[in-house]
């Protein structure tokens, strides 16, 4: 079956789907255990009119996404210490978004054939370009969480004691949200807006099923996002499917599997050791 992987394209998108899936569950795992898990999400569909405004203006989408969600994500945090809720914040910026893109599209005289590959992914097209955009900015976010890792690991667990000590919580957060930002701009040509949030919370949930320790779901999520990229993208090639939507489905029969033959280990019942 790896055959398949002699073509140069195919080659191209396990490069891209490895990056992608190695990036998704280093930060899923955060965002899974701080019970953020629809924030992925959200952000999708706020870059979404990033994309269009980049269609739009007629510049790289993912350079104009990349911009429209980090500010996005700052805005967030900005609204939350306004007192407003983090969902709420969420569904205000997810609404704009949306918003934006529909205008845009309009003016733009219906749906570019562009957007429509970012909604669903299109990891066999993925070129030189989009792999060093990949490669630069999975650097400077998996760089970022190995700097604070100690204190982002702090947060996740006990935000009221890592306050009490003296850690920048609001800060931290803030991080975060705009790390979640560029994991999810940067994940858009592998599975597309509306799956990018599978691939940031399945690989991770698979993990908790299996694993005791923080570090362990974030090795294993990685483990299992990788093998779910690899074998959706024989699927997809073999059966003529679209690859996002197989690198999902691969992922969640992948928990199915785990979860009938494993006892659930709870994010909860995770020992508190880095």
């Amino acid at each position: 079956m790896l055959e398949v992987f002699q073509y140069g394209f195919m080659q191209r998108a396990l490069a891209a789907g490895i990056m992608i899936a190695i990036i998704c569950s280093v930060i899923g795992t955060f965002i899974v255990l701080k019970r953020l898990s629809m924030i992925g999400d959200g952000l999708a569909h706020i870059a979404l009119g990033g994309i269009a405004l980049g269609l739009f203006l007629g510049v790289y989408p993912v350079i104009s996404a990349l911009i429209f969600s980090v500010l996005s994500a700052l805005g967030i945090n900005s609204l939350k210490r306004a007192r407003i809720y983090g969902d709420l914040a969420i569904a205000i910026f997810f609404s704009a978004g949306l918003a934006v893109a529909a205008v845009l599209l309009s003016l733009g005289r219906g749906v570019n054939v562009d957007l429509f590959s970012y909604l669903f992914g299109s990891i066999l097209t993925v070129d030189e370009t989009d792999l060093k955009i990949i490669l630069g900015l999975g650097i400077l976010t998996l760089g970022a969480v190995f700097i604070f890792y100690k204190e982002l690991f702090y947060i996740t667990f006990d935000e009221i004691s890592a306050r009490a000590s003296g850690i920048p919580v609001e800060r931290l957060n803030t991080l975060l949200t705009v790390l979640i930002a560029v994991t999810v701009v940067v994940s858009l040509k592998i599975v597309g807006i509306l799956l990018v949030s599978s691939l940031l919370v399945v690989p991770v949930a698979t993990a908790l099923q299996i694993s005791r320790s923080f570090r362990g779901t974030m090795l294993s999520s990685m483990i299992f996002a990788i093998f779910s990229v690899v074998l959706g993208l024989i699927i997809s090639f073999y059966f003529n499917l679209a690859p996002g939507g197989a690198i999902v489905l691969t992922s969640i029969t992948v928990l199915l599997i785990i979860m009938i033959f494993t006892t659930p280990i709870m994010a909860t019942k995770l020992k508190y050791k880095i």
